[in-house]
């Protein structure tokens, strides 16, 4: 058995749900998009007291199995519009595990800023927030260790979430209690800013109790030796999330310079160094750590610990979005400079992604020249402050891209778009587009699928098949990162599921919750008045040959939905 607590902020009361088997289960991306479904949240102003702003964790928290302690983060993103799950690594769901603890929804408004404490007594208290007001993440976390303790974990709403910037995600600590593991797409920490909420600290327990201990054990051992085995895995450990760089640099699927081109350097006559070859060897020269785990129990460990020349720390992690949005697509070279640049956005708890494109954005309207890396920190310290200026840049890429009349702007639904430049990485771009999350590579990421000669409808099918594997991976509170294991392992997961909760799953449950998670996040968006001109790539995508490839865009909004609902109403 789980509890499930909803926080009324209001009136600072707690209700509690009694989950038993499959209500365990049926957590994350899925959990989400039912009960915004069914509460009619898609026509409620998001940063209104109407909007929940949910916290689930996986049916596997609390547990050392590797990749299961993820956190989902749900509500109406007002960012988009539309609805929005964002999740992140780290020790919150971990902390919720411990617990006993599902997840929480907060609900309404505070009347006052409040740091929400769940004791491991299953007490619950509101306690003043005063303190952490105004502070960075690294200072507010400081001082939340200092007034809680050590064995805490914590969900921080930074500087930015504070005046509801549309760029501040939700951060949480990681494995050393940094505030560095962000759920950070959509404006989740707007929301949280929204209910002056600035925090929610969870005490560490003891693993929870399962219906089989025993039997989910050696089903969690079982997985570890089979991402062991598993060479694609062994390559996430020792160069992490990086290695994309490498890859898009090479085949020009790179964002540079607002997308203008795919690859920043010609890898036959100039060293790439934004990649993760480069940087896990100069890392190793300076003493820093190229693999750490973001969150317990993880065997990937593809997160890293990147320090200066004399190293010292600059960044845990320094990771691919990152380095292609804040980086080349900004017209940096150098991931020291990526690395400061990142470390200031960790500190405001803000999306990466988003301020990176927003940045390109910037400097595509002529206010600084591409690579100006003292511009883009200014950039970061006025929203850090919060002047007129940085709480224009704090409302995201599509907001500023029409204020300076900007015709180049990449978004989806008001989203900025990863760092795979879908003129290229078809697939993934297919993804971006038809999802209901706005662009977000983590919908269905397809970066290495070969495109060239296939059509629409094929790569529609593509897409949808690593939409639903990852939507399912959402609803389990597992990370992505292992799906090379995950994904053709469902027969383990789900022997595991059913042993932990006393269950009788079939593997088809898997591939049937990442169906039910999507059409219920399509039906949201329709209902919150989304249609099929909203999953259009940017017209420039169209009409901009890309370099070195040549490729445009070939797939319109109108095909790619074509295609989608031909594959949906087969049987």
């Amino acid at each position: 058995m789980r509890k499930y607590l909803h926080i009324h902020l209001n009136e600072r009361s707690v209700g509690t749900e009694e989950l038993q088997g499959e209500a365990i289960i049926r957590v994350g991306r899925h959990y989400i998009a039912k009960s915004l479904l069914a509460g009619g949240v898609a026509m409620v102003d998001p940063l209104s007291r109407h909007n929940p702003l949910i916290f689930s964790a996986g049916p596997f928290a609390g547990t050392n199995f590797s990749n299961a302690n993820r956190i989902s983060v749900g509500c109406k993103s007002p960012l988009t519009g539309g609805i929005k799950e964002a999740n992140s690594g780290g020790t919150f769901g971990y902390a919720l595990g411990q617990n006993e603890t599902a997840g929480l929804t907060l609900h309404g408004v505070s009347d006052e800023w409040v740091v929400v404490r769940l004791a491991k007594d299953g007490s619950i208290s509101f306690d003043s927030a005063e303190p952490y007001m105004g502070l960075g993440n690294n200072d507010a976390a400081a001082l939340l260790f200092e007034r809680y303790g050590p064995k805490i974990s914590f969900a921080l709403c930074g500087p930015v979430g504070e005046y509801l910037g549309l760029v501040a995600g939700i951060a949480f600590a990681d494995t050393d209690g940094r505030p560095s593991r962000l759920a950070a797409r959509g404006g989740v920490g707007a929301v949280m800013g929204s209910k002056k909420v600035k925090a929610i600290v969870v005490e560490m327990h003891r693993m929870p109790p399962f219906h089989d201990r025993k039997k989910l054990m050696g089903s969690i051992r079982e997985y570890g030796t089979r991402l062991g085995k598993d060479p694609v895995i062994d390559n996430f450990r020792r160069v992490g999330t990086a290695a994309m760089g490498d890859m898009l640099n090479l085949i020009g699927g790179l964002p540079v310079r607002n997308f203008s081109a795919g690859q920043l350097v010609n890898p036959s006559r100039e060293s790439f160094k934004l990649g993760g070859d480069y940087i896990r060897e100069l890392n190793l020269s300076r003493g820093g750590e190229p693999t750490h785990a973001c969150m317990p129990g993880c065997l990937i460990e593809c997160s890293n610990i990147y320090v200066d020349k004399d190293g010292k720390e600059l960044v845990s992690p320094l990771e691919y979005e990152t380095l292609g949005l804040m980086g080349s697509n900004c017209g940096l070279a150098d991931p020291d400079d990526v690395a400061r640049l990142n470390a200031a956005a960790n500190d405001l708890g803000v999306d990466t992604i988003e301020v990176g494109a927003m940045l390109g954005v910037l400097m595509e309207a002529g206010e600084a020249p591409f690579g100006d890396l003292s511009f883009m920190m200014k950039a970061l310290e006025e929203m850090r402050q919060g002047t007129e200026h940085g709480r224009l840049l704090a409302q995201g890429t599509a907001r500023v891209g029409a204020h300076y009349h900007v015709a180049r702007v990449p978004v989806i639904k008001g989203q900025a778009i990863s760092a795979y430049d879908p003129r290229v990485i078809e697939v993934t771009g297919i993804s971006m587009m038809l999802t209901a999350q706005g662009a977000d590579h983590t919908s269905g990421n397809v970066p290495a699928f070969d495109c060239r000669g296939k059509t629409t409808e094929e790569l529609v099918a593509v897409s949808l098949a690593a939409q639903t594997a990852t939507a399912a991976a959402d609803s389990l509170g597992l990370c992505i990162f292992g799906r090379a294991v995950t994904n053709v392992s469902a027969e383990l997961i789900v022997t595991a599921l059913n042993d932990a909760h006393g269950t009788h799953l079939e593997p088809s449950f898997i591939q049937a919750l990442g169906r039910e998670a999507i059409l219920m996040e399509w039906e949201f968006n329709e209902a919150a008045g989304f249609s099929e001109k909203d999953d259009e790539l940017p017209e420039f995508f169209y009409a901009e040959a890309l370099a070195p490839s040549g490729n445009k865009a070939r797939h319109r909004g109108t095909e790619v939905n074509r295609g989608l609902q031909a594959l949906i109403a087969a049987p």
